[in-house]
């Protein structure tokens, strides 16, 4: 089913078993591949979240080749925080409170090697159809750093204890065996730095208004650090609300 198409590139959810098993390579490439995860033998990234998401395909046009592709799990409300991928990792009980429709996005990968930035403008925008069509009220997620090496991002990680910590009443606390609480280090980030080693999902979740958790997860399978990532609908400001739904429409 399409759910968004313009230009280059067209957007829509997998429906048959070979579009599922599309997306598991590309995510086994993006995110296992060479990239120190602990492997897979069959070549694809799969886990027990993958039959109850909606997994979505970011396709070129003209020759119908994946490009990218993420997931989404829809929640009724924050009284379901329990089932999501990311409540492995956090404990999101502050978060059963929340009254409206949720939305769990994860997954996100790009084609190793491409790197046409209409592509992320082209996964908002379908995000933003989805959102709208929905009535979603919340969207979130885990956004990853490649690599566990900490101090390589202490800039970002000092940035977004400045500026982007999530507000008291939300805020995920630890439940991970191996987190790095990067809160708890005060230093001043070094701007420059901190922008080019900050994950590109992460930076437009926090151009829309969104936050992250105190700490970074160390997930040694994977090999990455990633922090929790909260975005209330009503948060965007309007100039990019304005923005994005004119990319979705």
């Amino acid at each position: 089913m399409l759910i968004w198409g313009k230009g280059r590139y067209r957007t829509r959810l997998a429906e048959t078993p070979e579009d599922l098993e599309a997306a598991q390579r590309l995510r086994y490439r993006a995110f296992i591949s060479g990239t120190g995860a602990v492997d897979r033998t069959d070549g694809r990234d799969a886990d027990a979240f993958d039959p109850v998401c909606r997994h979505v395909l970011i396709e070129e046009a003209r020759t119908d080749t994946l490009v990218a592709t993420f997931r989404l799990l829809p929640l009724a409300s924050g009284a379901e925080i329990g089932r999501c991928y990311s409540a492995q990792y956090y404990e999101l009980e502050a978060l059963e409170s929340f009254q409206g429709p949720m939305v769990e996005m994860g997954r996100f990968c790009i084609e190793p090697g491409v790197t046409d930035p209409d592509i992320l403008r082209a996964a908002w925008g379908a995000m933003t159809s989805f959102v709208d069509s929905e009535g979603v009220e919340m969207l979130f997620g885990c956004s990853s750093f490649h690599g566990t090496d900490a101090e390589y991002y202490a800039d970002a990680f000092a940035m977004l204890t400045e500026r982007y910590l999530a507000p008291k009443r939300w805020l995920p606390r630890i439940k991970a065996p191996n987190v790095f609480r990067f809160a708890e280090r005060l230093r001043k980030p070094d701007r420059v730095t901190a922008l080019k080693r900050m994950p590109p999902l992460l930076k437009s979740y926090l151009t829309m208004g969104g936050w992250v958790s105190d700490h970074a997860v160390v997930d040694r399978d994977l090999n990455t650090l990633h922090v929790f990532t909260g975005l209330e609908i009503r948060a965007i400001p309007p100039a990019r609300a304005r923005a994005l739904r004119a990319v979705a429409g």
